[in-house]
C-alpha cells in the first residue's frame, strides 16, 4: 500500500516557498500542475474510488473519504500559509473543531475564552459535556486567570484572539507559554484574522482551526472546515479521526476554497483598511455608545492587536443606544449590508449576535449584550459604506425617538 500524500510545506507542491511573502504564499501554495493535461489550477478530482495497481497497492489514493487529489491541494496550501508542517480540511469549522476534541477522554478538562462563537460553545456545553469532557470559562486575556483555571486534568486550552463577537484579544505566545509548562495543548481557532493576519503556531499554539467558510473561501459559497499542526503523531491522530469520522469536503468545496485563497491578501488588506474608517466613522457617531475594533486606539488590547497582527480584521462590533429595539431597526435598516448571519465574504453582512449567530448562549454566563450589533466589512467602497450605516443608524434613531414619545404622550 502507498503511503497517503504529504500535506504539509515541505511536500512537491509546496517545497520552498514557505520564505515567501503572504501575497505569493496565496497564489501558489499546494498547487501543481495537472500531470496529465498541464491545467494550472488543480483540477476537480470528482471521484468516490481509485483505480488499484494491484491488491491493495494504489497511487495514494484508494477512497475520497479518506484522500482526494484536490483536497490534498487545500491542505497543502492551508499547511503552508499557517506555517504548519500538516493540514486535514474538514466540511464545516464545526466539525474541525468536533474532531479536535475527540482527541479527548472522559474526565479531561479544557479551558476556554468567556467570549466564543454561539455554536462552538453549544457543543462543548450541550454535546461534549454530555460525554464527560469538563469546561472552565475565562477571560484568557488575563493570563493569570488561564493559570488559575488550570488543573491537573486539564488537556487543552481552547482560545478563540480575536473572539466572537467582543473582539478580545489574547497573548498567545504567553498563554502557549503557560500551557506548554502545565502538559496540556494549546488549540486557536484563527477564522477572525486568517493566517493573512496572524500565524499561531509561530507563536506557540499546538494546533489551528479555521471555518474556511469565512475568510479563506472568502465569497459565501462554500462551507468547510482545517486543522493545521507541526507535530507528525498529533497529525497522525487527527488523521486516523478525520477518516474514522468522514466528516469531509467534497472536491468542489476544496477547489472553490482553494480558488477563494488566492486572492487572501488581497482581500484582507481591503477589508482592515475598509473596517479601520468605518470603525473610526462610528466612534464618533453620537447614537453609538461603544465601538470594538483591534486597531483602533481605543481597544483595550490595542497595543497587543499591533504586536500579534498585521491588520485589525474586518469585523467591528458596537452597540448602540437604545439596546436591542435600535439594534434591530439598524440591522433591518441597512441597504448594502446584508442582514445575514457569517461573515468573511467579499459583500458586507450585519446581525444582532444575541438572537442570530450566539442565541445558544442566551442563558449563559456567555450571554451578550442585546444592543451590539456585529458587522462583517466587505470590500466596497468605504465611502458606500460609511454612508449605507449612517443612514440606517439615523433613521433607527429617529424612530425610536418618535415611538418614544408617543409611548410617554
Amino acid at each position: 500500500m502507498s503511503k497517503p500524500p504529504h500535506n504539509g510545506p515541505d511536500s512537491p507542491a509546496s517545497r520552498g516557498l514557505s520564505s515567501l511573502h503572504p501575497q505569493t504564499l496565496a497564489v501558489h501554495a499546494g498547487v501543481e500542475h495537472d500531470p496529465l493535461t498541464g491545467a494550472v489550477m488543480t483540477p476537480i478530482y470528482q471521484t468516490s474510488t481509485y483505480a488499484q495497481e494491484d491488491v491493495g497497492v494504489h497511487r495514494g489514493y484508494e477512497y475520497s473519504r479518506t484522500d482526494n487529489p484536490t483536497r490534498t491541494a487545500l491542505q497543502r496550501a492551508m499547511a503552508t500559509l499557517e506555517g504548519g508542517r500538516h493540514a486535514l480540511a474538514f466540511s464545516s469549522g464545526m466539525a474541525a473543531i468536533d474532531t479536535v476534541f475527540r482527541l479527548l477522554s472522559p474526565g479531561d478538562h479544557v479551558v476556554c475564552g468567556n467570549d466564543v462563537y454561539g455554536g462552538t460553545f453549544r457543543l462543548f456545553d450541550k454535546i461534549l459535556k454530555k460525554q464527560g469532557l469538563e469546561f472552565s470559562y475565562v477571560a484568557t486575556g488575563d493570563i493569570d486567570e488561564v493559570a488559575a483555571a488550570l488543573r491537573p486534568t486539564t488537556q487543552l486550552v481552547w482560545l478563540e484572539t480575536p473572539t466572537n463577537p467582543l473582539l478580545r484579544l489574547t497573548d498567545i505566545a504567553a498563554v502557549a507559554a503557560l500551557t506548554r509548562q502545565h502538559g496540556a495543548r494549546l488549540g486557536v481557532d484563527n477564522t477572525f484574522a486568517s493566517p493573512a493576519l496572524q500565524r499561531p503556531l509561530e507563536l506557540g499554539a499546538d494546533l489551528v482551526v479555521h471555518s474556511t467558510t469565512k475568510y479563506l473561501g472568502g465569497h459565501s459559497d462554500v462551507v468547510g472546515g482545517v486543522v493545521v499542526v507541526n507535530d507528525d503523531r498529533l497529525y497522525e491522530d487527527l488523521k486516523f479521526l478525520q477518516n474514522g469520522i468522514g466528516a469531509v469536503p467534497g472536491p468542489m468545496d476544496c477547489f472553490l476554497t482553494l480558488r477563494g485563497l488566492k486572492t487572501l491578501s488581497l482581500r484582507l488588506a481591503a477589508h482592515c483598511a475598509n473596517a479601520l474608517e468605518i470603525a473610526r466613522f462610528l466612534e464618533a457617531h453620537p447614537v453609538v455608545e461603544r465601538v470594538i475594533y483591534p486597531f483602533l486606539e481605543s481597544h483595550p488590547q490595542h497595543a497587543l492587536a499591533k504586536r500579534q497582527m498585521a491588520g485589525g480584521g474586518g469585523i467591528i462590533s458596537f452597540v448602540v443606544e437604545g439596546g436591542a429595539e435600535v439594534a434591530h431597526e439598524v440591522a433591518r435598516s441597512t441597504r448594502l449590508f446584508t442582514l445575514a448571519e457569517s461573515l468573511g465574504g467579499v459583500e458586507s453582512l450585519i446581525e444582532v449576535p444575541a438572537v442570530m449567530t450566539h442565541a445558544a448562549v442566551a442563558e449563559s454566563a456567555l450571554a451578550v449584550d442585546p444592543g451590539l450589533i456585529r458587522i462583517s466589512v466587505g470590500i466596497e467602497h468605504a465611502g458606500d459604506l460609511i454612508a449605507d450605516l449612517g443612514s440606517a443608524l439615523s433613521l433607527a434613531h429617529k424612530r425610536s425617538s418618535v415611538a418614544a414619545g408617543v409611548s410617554g404622550g
